[in-house]
């Protein structure tokens, strides 16, 4: 018998009640939440059960969800059961202020290089690794680059033309000035090989 969404569902009810909550399927892929706290027993369960069998982390990271107070950050894990082909997610919220989650080191080794690059990125901080530090950014930065702190880009810059970007000028593709200092795609100016005013 293959394995079904509806028996994963099953048996982490049956395990640990109404702890596993927000169950869904998105494109089929059960996709449920977990307290911060048990992340590492339900994570521990999926793996070591002999009918689950989720042995293989696939990816960790985070998500920003700025409007939800206290529960502002959300870690996510994908798993994979190789031998029935069916992979899961898992959510765990965390505040932004105290954005603690215990470390799957333990029980996955490629949580290592994924957790600091979570960390790097969101500020996560995996109580228990074994050397969280920055893996990608330099380590002078003292913010977290893909949280949603900061204003979005003003699209009416003139400083940030698509010129300056390599996407106009004379390749064919972009937007031009014309001769009123009005802009236009650079495909409905004509020839294209016409001098940009």
């Amino acid at each position: 018998m293959s394995l079904t969404n509806e028996r994963i569902k099953e048996r982490l009810i049956e395990k640990f009640g109404e702890q596993v909550s927000n169950f869904d399927e998105p494109y089929g892929m059960l996709t449920f939440e977990v307290p911060k706290d048990m992340n590492l027993k339900v994570m521990q369960f999926l793996y070591d059960d002999e009918e689950l069998k989720f042995q293989f982390l696939t990816t960790l990271n985070a998500i920003h969800y700025p409007d939800n107070k206290s529960r502002e950050l959300a870690i996510v894990y994908h798993l994979h059961n190789l031998t029935d082909n069916i992979r899961i997610r898992f959510k765990v919220y965390v505040d932004i202020n105290k954005p603690d989650v215990f470390t799957a080191t333990k029980i996955f080794e490629a949580a290592n290089w994924l957790e600091r690059e979570t960390y790097d990125y969101y500020g996560v901080n995996f109580v228990g690794h074994p050397n969280l530090v920055r893996i990608l950014n330099v380590d002078e930065m003292d913010y977290f680059p893909m949280r949603k702190e900061y204003p979005l880009e003003d699209q009416t810059r003139k400083d940030k033309d698509d010129e300056m970007f390599g996407r106009g000028g004379n390749f064919g593709y972009g937007t031009v000035k014309t001769e009123d200092d009005t802009t236009i795609a650079e495909s409905e100016k004509g020839d294209i090989g016409d001098k940009i005013i």
